[in-house]
């Protein structure tokens, strides 16, 4: 049977792996960064096209969150870095006195500007790749692109129009989902070998995209593809009524919720062990 850490265990892992990344130099964190946008814009991807089509809107709901983990799957096993966990893991580090807050707001800066340059990346492959249709003239979004398109609209323009109550809800589902969103870097932690890391990640990364919470990074890339192929949404509407409230959100979400309450539930006991 496969061994698994206990709670004090993984707190003290969170640690040592919280002041690795305070240690890494800037072009690694935005290397690293780069990939991990770019692995949860593929998660992006495969989810609009496997619910394409789907009427019921449960089901379609289920088949997103299905298959986008395959993104923070891929981040976890191969090492690369997501401003989302990077909001608990290192401020963790800190309060196991092993790195300092400085070190942290690098490690956000410069993984978040790499998360954003990896997601516009690959939605600028998908839009001009498997979302359009092509001809003599010239490329038109497919199903696939349409669908899109619809949702970079919803992430923004419906928050938009519910003024400053849609802010107020973009923000607090950015709460719900980087809590699970490190609820699922908590279980891969948890886990020993990789189909427990891949189980672990796999059922809250399902529940927070089933359920509609909203991922900064993921939005990276959903909005962006949308624009791409034409929704009617600016930069600065993306930025006012989504991105920067998601941003706010997943860090109070990530850091409080998940990062300062498993410290005071078995950060002490990580540090004597130490």
């Amino acid at each position: 049977m496969a061994y698994i850490k206990n709670p004090v265990e993984m707190m003290k892992a969170i640690g040592n792996v919280g002041r690795k990344k305070g240690e890494l130099s800037t072009f690694q964190l935005l290397l690293r960064g780069f990939m991990g946008g770019m692995f949860i814009a593929v998660g992006g991807a495969l989810a609009t096209v496997a619910s394409t089509g789907i009427s019921s809107i449960g089901l379609k709901k289920f088949m997103l969150g299905a298959v986008f983990p395959v993104g923070l799957i891929a981040i976890v096993l191969t090492g690369m870095e997501l401003f989302t966990g990077d909001v608990m893991c290192v401020p963790v580090a800190v309060f196991q006195k092993k790195t300092t807050w400085n070190k942290v707001w690098r490690v956000w800066l410069w993984v978040i500007i790499g998360n954003f340059f990896g997601s516009i990346f690959w939605a600028y492959l998908m839009s001009v790749g498997p979302f359009v249709s092509l001809s003599a003239s010239g490329a038109t979004p497919n199903v696939f692109g349409q669908a899109a398109i619809k949702i970079a609209e919803a992430k923004v323009l419906t928050y938009q129009s519910a003024g400053a109550f849609g802010l107020w809800s973009v923000f607090m589902k950015a709460i719900g989902c980087n809590m699970l969103v490190n609820l699922a870097i908590l279980l891969a932690f948890v886990a020993e070998d990789a189909v427990g890391k891949m189980l672990g990640i796999w059922f809250p990364i399902m529940a927070f995209v089933t359920t509609g919470f909203e991922h900064s990074v993921a939005n990276m890339y959903f909005v962006p593809v949308g624009m791409m192929l034409g929704a009617k949404v600016s930069w600065g509407q993306f930025l006012y009524w989504n991105l920067i409230p998601v941003i706010l959100g997943n860090i109070v979400g990530g850091l409080l919720l998940i990062g300062v309450i498993y410290h005071l539930a078995h950060g002490k006991e990580a540090v004597e062990t130490n």
